[in-house]
């Protein structure tokens, strides 16, 4: 008998919400010019409001993941998606700089617990060759959601100002939740498309998912879960650059128009997509470990050139170089979070993302304070992120020592 295809639904539902995140996630960005103007928000007040959605979505990390794992990612998923479109469209209300920085946080909060989620429904969903291929074609697809964006954005300001473009992005929200609810069921052997064969496919990854040796606590305080959690932090502490402080950079350092701003922040995100792409075609046989620690070498090598180029072309070049080496380490990661949680994937996963997040917080809100301190000089920043990413390096390097070791290997 030849096994249904009803997993590859699951797949699309999960591209289009990582598609979707990202969308809403990456539109303030374009945004902040008008947001500034109409409001009267500095740089350092701009950096704080990008800051406020990484704080709120590192502290809702763990407990929408443990809720995840407990209920269940139909009834979690529906409910956050809403959660967060809501303050989406909310966005386009803000009056003041407390009320945006307060609709911010809420918004970061409602994504919280979105891709621990989204992996581990893929982790029951799919078997284990298909699931990495799905985690790398999910995120480059979240890349690319990103990437369209500014444009999106642009777009949208110029037909109907920043504020109604808000709320146009966040009814999209609702239309997935409406999708979603209708198709998805939470067990493959509860969905009457499945087959007995396509049940058979499944049954490792059900039993994967099932399996969960020792408490969530124990689990997050061994020292490959540190580690993992760290390296994840030192990327995201670089990435949340493409998404906050980019277009500003591109502006001021460069001087770009908004038009030129908005499409030349297309570039990394989709150079980003094909590394993670590329990251997710490798063969079983190369270590992914290696591949983390050479692009994490290179992303603090590229960084700190980006302070150097000589013009636009040059530190797009560069830019778009560091989001392709280092998207490769995002599906990397994330199937590490599948094979290290087990049973409580989704709140690895959540674990992990938490980390990214409170840089996601960091990164803009110390960025636009060595702005202010600097007198708009870039290249405090970007050799700070340079030193970050090394950091990942190292992270790396002590990872593949721990879990080696004779200690490690008998845990």
């Amino acid at each position: 008998m030849t096994p249904t295809r009803v997993r590859h639904g699951v797949v699309m539902m999960a591209l289009a919400l990582a598609i979707l995140a990202y969308v809403q996630r990456v539109a303030i960005s374009q945004a902040a010019g008008p947001i500034s103007a109409d409001l009267g928000l500095d740089k350092s007040e701009m950096g704080m409001v990008f800051g406020a959605f990484g704080l709120s979505y590192a502290l809702f990390e763990i407990p929408m993941g443990l809720i995840g794992d407990k209920l269940g990612v139909k009834k979690i998923l529906s409910r956050l998606v809403l959660a967060w479109s809501f303050f989406t469209a909310l966005t386009g209300a803000a009056w003041s700089f407390s009320s945006m920085l307060a609709i911010r946080f809420l918004f970061g909060a409602g994504e919280a617990g979105c891709f621990p989620n989204l992996t581990r429904m893929l982790s029951q969903w799919l078997p284990r060759g298909e699931r990495v291929k799905a985690q790398a074609l999910m995120w480059a697809c979240a890349r690319w959601g990103g990437a369209v964006t500014p444009p999106l954005v642009l777009l949208a300001i110029n037909f109907v100002g920043w504020r109604w473009a808000f709320v146009l992005f966040g009814l999209l929200g609702a239309a997935w939740v409406a999708w979603f609810s209708r198709r998805f069921h939470e067990r493959p052997a509860d969905h009457p498309g499945v087959n007995d064969a396509e049940q058979a496919l499944l049954a490792e990854s059900q039993a994967l998912v099932a399996h969960a040796p020792e408490s969530w606590v124990k689990l997050l305080l061994r020292p490959q879960a540190l580690l993992l959690c760290l390296q994840y932090f030192c990327w995201s502490y670089v990435w949340y650059f493409f998404v906050t402080w980019m277009p500003t950079f591109l502006g001021e350092a460069h001087g770009q128009s908004a038009a030129g701003m908005a499409g030349l922040s297309v570039l990394p995100l989709l150079m980003g997509g094909l590394g993670s792409l590329t990251a997710g075609m490798l063969p079983l046989w190369v270590s992914r470990r290696a591949v983390a620690i050479g692009c994490f070498t290179s992303v603090a090598i590229l960084m700190a050139l980006v302070p150097q180029a000589t013009n636009v072309w040059v530190a797009i070049a560069l830019l778009a170089s560091v989001a392709f080496l280092g998207d490769m380490l995002v599906p990397i990661s994330w199937n590490q979070c599948v094979e290290l949680g087990q049973g409580y994937t989704a709140t690895m996963g959540a674990a992990m993302n938490m980390f990214a997040n409170f840089s996601g917080f960091l990164a803009p809100v110390v960025g636009g304070m060595l702005l202010e301190a600097s007198g708009n000089d870039w290249t405090p920043m970007l050799w700070l992120m340079s030193g970050v990413a090394g950091i990942g390096a190292i992270s790396w390097i002590v990872m593949g020592a721990v879990t080696t070791s004779p200690v490690a290997a008998k845990g």
